[in-house]
């Protein structure tokens, strides 16, 4: 089973869904008979919660699930039983095929009689894992409780359906086209051109994943003339050196085709980064910075804050309070971020690992969806990348894993937190700190970002230094 983290469920102890559903390697930890059972255990649930009604309609009716998968070997036989498993529970089951991750949840949002999205994939890792997340019928993420009761009834005895209760199933492979003109539909709100990208050489790296189809169809459908790598997924080569954690091709092509800019996503789809006609990387710190100010310019921040995580590098927040723009951290992983989003009425929010949600257009993160709203930035300002993103300067960021430790005691050990307030002092505004306690080894990750490395540094080694000493477990 999946390496489990958080609560416990189950007979293990143990939560079987991360904080981005049930992953790990395929075949190994999410095996076809996990992902059946997993399948049954959901149509149980969510059929429970949905009651088998419509959004606009109290008729009951037969309820219906939209299955997608990015390009890796694995999900060809994962996909396949998570759809017999639906079919199997009464669910009727359109099969998108390959789409990418926000692609599913505008389908499964955008969609009347659609009470379930099922993914398949493992994102930016590696081609032997896989995973499955589910999305309710809104486009979002289950909530834990629901994930909880998910599984809880794993492989619960209950009564099949047979004859015209089994569920049916279908290809809809329109989803893709669906997906590219929404994306492209969103740009009509920043722009009465027709193709609004035209004049920009754009090179895209697919990571060989979901985004092979949809990002260069939506970039050329906006006008943008297009300079595609990362797009020939075999089943084999997802994110294997090319797409968001491998930003050397990219930087290469934009230098050598003379791009005005390059954006990367990963395996998925699901985040984007991007490189600058001069070849420097673009984080998503930066492209949170281009697009909270765009939005404010237009008016379209009602809250004036940007919501983001604790790995978030202090430049982002002193470049948008300049502007009267408040910045919120939440704990890392997207979920925490979008539901901070929610709760304080924000409309943009994301990650350093370039995962934005823009809540205006997307339930989730949509990398294609980013890339294209910087781009418009672009061509509506007739700045350069670089220009754009030079509206924040990048502290140094150091970080240092501190193993060997009781973490568990990294937060209340006087020692280190007086270390700690005495660094803060000595950085005041224009610094940052943070310590973390890894949530699967026994490591204490230590952060430190100042005006300069060696500021950084040394700072960093200090308090690395007092935790290994105070935390030490013999």
């Amino acid at each position: 089973m999946p390496t489990p983290t958080g609560s416990t469920v189950g007979s293990t102890g143990a939560r079987l869904f991360g904080t981005d559903g049930v992953r790990g390697v395929a075949n190994r930890d999410v095996t076809a008979e996990l992902a059946l059972d997993l399948a049954v255990s959901a149509a149980h649930v969510l059929g429970e919660v949905s009651g088998g009604r419509s959004r606009s309609t109290a008729a009951r009716r037969r309820p219906r699930a939209v299955v997608a998968r990015d390009p890796r070997a694995a999900g060809e036989f994962l996909s396949a039983a998570v759809v017999a498993g639906l079919a199997s529970a009464g669910m009727d089951v359109d099969d998108a095929g390959v789409l990418p991750t926000p692609g599913l949840a505008h389908v499964v949002a955008s969609r009347p009689d659609v009470d379930l999205g099922v993914m398949l994939s493992a994102s930016h890792n590696p081609m032997p894992d896989n995973g499955i997340k589910f999305f309710d019928r809104a486009g979002t993420k289950l909530p834990d409780e629901i994930e909880d009761a998910i599984a809880a009834r794993l492989r619960e005895p209950w009564d099949r359906p047979v004859g015209h209760a089994v569920g049916r199933v279908r290809d809809a492979p329109e989803c893709l086209g669906d997906y590219v003109d929404h994306l492209v539909t969103t740009l009509t709100q920043v722009s009465s051109a027709a193709r609004p990208l035209d004049g920009l050489r754009v090179v895209v790296d697919c990571a060989h994943g979901a985004a092979s189809g949809a990002a260069p169809a939506a970039l050329r459908a906006a006008g943008a003339d297009v300079v595609v790598i990362g797009a020939e997924p075999d089943g084999w080569n997802i994110n294997d050196g090319y797409g968001s954690t491998h930003l050397e091709r990219l930087r290469e092509v934009v230098l050598t085709s003379g791009a005005d800019a390059g954006v990367a996503h990963d395996g998925d789809a699901d985040r984007c980064l991007a490189v600058d006609e001069r070849g420097e990387t673009v984080d998503g710190d930066r492209i949170l910075a281009v697009l909270a100010l765009a939005l404010d310019e237009r008016g379209w921040l009602p809250s004036r804050t940007v919501v983001t995580t604790v790995m978030s590098n202090i430049g982002l927040g002193l470049a948008l309070a300049e502007r009267g723009i408040r910045v919120e951290r939440t704990a890392v992983g997207d979920r925490y971020v979008l539901e901070a989003m929610r709760a304080g009425g924000h409309v943009l929010g994301g990650e350093q690992s370039g995962h934005v949600i823009m809540l205006d257009h997307a339930t989730t993160g949509d990398g294609i969806l980013t890339a294209l709203h910087v781009l418009a930035r672009m061509a509506e300002t007739g700045r350069s990348l670089s220009d754009l993103a030079g509206v924040m300067t990048r502290y140094p960021q150091v970080l240092v894993n501190v193993r060997g430790v009781d973490k568990g005691r990294a937060g209340s050990d006087p020692e280190v937190s007086r270390a700690v307030r005495d660094v803060e002092s000595e950085l005041g505004e224009r610094g940052r700190v943070l310590l973390r306690a890894s949530g699967t080894e026994p490591v204490v990750r230590v952060m430190v970002e100042a005006p300069d490395e060696g500021t950084a540094r040394g700072a960093a080694d200090r308090l690395a230094a007092v935790v290994a000493a105070r935390l030490a477990t013999g």
